[in-house]
């Protein structure tokens, strides 16, 4: 047993994991309990140094992400936190692909919306645009006050923050509006959110998960995200101002029908998706103008 945790310590040093803190969070919290047993019932096959050593690698490794310190976090919370790091690197994946996006929707001659059918994610939908707000203040309206969304983005009725892990993940239930002429029901979603620094940009990730019990609301057809990310970078030569690109891909003909009965065509779907990013850019930004 001790030689598989040491084993695992050495696989989590490695540089090659860098880039999968979820999965080191999740190995961290088996070494601590393997280790605090062994110490506890006073094992004799446990060398003195190795412990001292082990929390050396724990505390180096916790140090740049606060959601490390898995000690304080149940095995549910570090699952939450390790699908968020997962949709971050599906998220890196798809922003570092050559990939050719076709034009979906022009707001103006500052914002695009733009689609790729990609493989393993299917169609995915990228919008960006520059927005007059710093980077730290614009991922606060956005991670930090999620539950006050509604006040400003007409599409949603509700967000509701179930579940703080941390201070860069959460669980969260968010509730459509009706859509005008109804002609698509109410939907609701349980996602998990998660927000990461890399260098200057932050990333704001979001995936479907499952919360218990939590029925779908009364009324709304329970949708899936995919995958959701915003990445806030500061405009080059004016920190002022934030480059915002937004990937979003979702399974909508698979959870959402219309009000009449019957799935939606894909050609419907495909409209729904950009023009849901272009709407929501659009409410963003009458609302930094006013804050």
């Amino acid at each position: 047993m001790l030689q598989a945790t040491l084993k695992l310590c050495c696989g989590i040093a490695h540089d090659h994991l860098r880039h999968l803190p979820g999965l080191k969070i999740t190995a961290i919290a088996a070494i601590q309990k393997d280790v605090r047993g062994l110490v506890g019932r006073g094992s004799r096959c446990l060398p003195s140094k190795i412990p001292h050593y082990i929390q050396r690698l724990m505390g180096k490794e916790t140090e740049p992400d606060r959601d490390v310190n898995s000690s304080q976090f149940s095995s549910t919370d570090l699952s939450y936190i390790t699908q968020g790091e997962a949709a971050l690197q599906r998220a890196l994946s798809i922003l570092h692909q050559h990939t050719s996006w076709q034009a979906e929707t022009m707001l103006d001659a500052e914002a695009t919306v733009s689609s790729a059918a990609l493989p393993g994610p299917g169609k995915v939908f990228r919008a960006e645009v520059v927005l007059a707000m710093p980077v730290a203040q614009l991922q606060q309206e956005l991670f930090e006050r999620v539950e006050q969304m509604p006040q400003w983005n007409p599409t949603l009725s509700q967000v509701k923050v179930l579940q703080r892990i941390g201070t860069d993940t959460l669980v969260t239930h968010e509730v459509t509006a009706p859509s005008p002429g109804n002609l698509v029901g109410q939907r609701d979603f349980v996602s998990v959110r998660h927000r990461r620094r890399r260098e200057t940009a932050i990333y704001l990730v979001g995936t479907a998960t499952h919360a218990e019990p939590l029925p779908s609301q009364e009324g709304c057809i329970r949708a899936e995200s995919q995958l959701s990310c915003i990445v806030l970078q500061p405009l080059a030569g004016d920190p002022s101002c934030t480059h915002f690109t937004w990937l979003l891909s979702m399974d909508l003909k698979a959870s959402v029908t219309l009000s009449l009965g019957g799935w939606i065509p894909t050609s419907v779907i495909n409209h729904i998706l950009p023009q849901s990013q272009a709407d929501f850019i659009k409410h963003l930004r009458q609302h930094l103008s006013t804050t």
